[in-house]
């Protein structure tokens, strides 16, 4: 007997079966992160639109150009983008200008935390990853780089269009 027999072949049967385990949980984890992540989106977008007046005020406050403007293009991004989010519907399309919203909002109010991660590596726990933002820039990138799973609207969608195209 050697050690490939012996070790080898049964840690890389096992190792085989437990990525067949954990594969299974991947759409299940993309279903959970966009409906919770998309109702912080859609909640956070509702409430600057429900309040443009104090949101327009700190925008201004942190000189973003034309900030009532940018403020409603924001706050519709965000509660727009949650709902899309969590039906799984457009999901990769969407997760662009989510991404862009949350790197913007990174620059601007969490500016501090953006400085301290390329100065101090020790910071990364302390502010960056603890940031807001970084949840939400999470998620968005998550499912643009993963796509919604197929528990969503795009995954119906698409298997309905292929399924038509063949007949």
């Amino acid at each position: 007997m050697n050690i490939r027999t012996v070790f080898l072949q049964p840690a890389m049967r096992f190792y085989d079966l437990a990525v067949k385990v954990v594969v299974q949980l991947q759409h299940p984890f993309l279903l959970a992160i966009r409906l919770f992540w998309g109702y912080g989106f859609f909640v956070a977008g509702r409430g600057k639109l429900m309040n443009i007046g104090r949101t327009t005020d700190f925008f201004q406050s942190l000189n973003i150009p034309m900030p009532m403007f940018n403020a409603y293009l924001v706050g519709t991004v965000e509660s727009v983008g949650g709902l899309l989010l969590m039906l799984g519907l457009f999901s990769r399309l969407i997760s662009v200008p989510l991404v862009i919203n949350m790197t913007v909002a990174y620059l601007t109010a969490h500016m501090d935390v953006v400085k301290t991660f390329f100065s101090d590596p020790r910071g990364i726990g302390d502010g960056f990853v603890t940031a807001a933002p970084f949840q939400f820039l999470l998620t968005a990138v998550t499912v643009l780089i993963f796509g919604p799973g197929i528990f969503s609207a795009d995954w119906a969608a698409r298997k309905f269009l292929l399924r038509k195209k063949a007949q």
